[in-house]
């Protein structure tokens, strides 16, 4: 498991699981982390965690350094693929993902649990790509849950595992590539965003060219 734990001090727990967190920059209670694949990824049956925590007033900055291909199972078995961020009152992160392709023949679970703290924020950008150049893309699921002070802010079941449904207009149609930017927290204007009922903002974008997307990092 890939851990990434800011605590109150200033000082971080950094645990090389399939990703190796390199610290960029730290001040008294704010930190720059980038996450470095330490193996080859994403292969069939290949099971990655990365589990996050924030202390209480503190921020931490994630960036990817690139993106991640989930390669063709061959007919193995699924990989899974869980986050857990834990922000704690009054702390804040950023986490600026890069584009998760996923490429013919592979199949792959997701799952992010965000749990945030009175006054807390989360700013996330998480990009979906069905397939490489010229392919359909295998089979995707990704479950998303966040709560703000013990209660549900967003419960979301993305599935795109049969290929008819997710290319239905009500899904994601013609497109390939799933661009979200999503703030937990506290809101964000922006006349295409979709404002949740509590104190969060989603943006997305559908489109077929990855580099075309207007979505902003965090």
């Amino acid at each position: 498991m890939t851990r990434i734990h800011l605590h109150r001090n200033g000082s971080l727990d950094l645990v090389t699981g399939a990703f190796a967190p390199k610290l960029l920059t730290r001040g008294v209670a704010s930190a720059r982390v980038a996450l470095v694949g330490a193996r080859a990824l994403l292969l069939a049956g290949d099971d990655v965690r990365i589990d996050v925590s924030v202390a209480e007033g503190c921020t931490l900055e994630l960036v990817e350094v690139a993106g991640t291909v989930a390669h063709d199972g061959r007919g193995g078995p699924a990989s899974t693929w869980t986050t857990t961020v834990d922000v704690a009152p009054g702390a804040r992160i950023s986490w600026a993902g890069e584009p998760f392709v996923v490429a013919d023949g592979a199949e792959v679970t997701r799952s992010l649990d965000v749990s945030l703290g009175p006054g807390a924020v989360a700013e996330l950008r998480e990009t979906f790509v069905l397939g490489r150049t010229g392919e359909r893309g295998g089979s995707l699921r990704s479950t998303t849950r966040v709560d703000l002070a013990g209660k549900p802010l967003l419960v979301e079941d993305l599935d795109l595992t049969v290929d008819a449904v997710r290319r239905s207009p009500a899904v994601l149609g013609t497109a390939r590539c799933l661009d979200t930017l999503s703030r937990f927290g506290e809101r964000f204007e922006h006349p295409d965003a979709l404002q949740l009922q509590g104190p969060g903002t989603l943006l997305r974008w559908l489109g077929t060219d990855q580099h075309r997307s207007p979505v902003p990092s965090p």
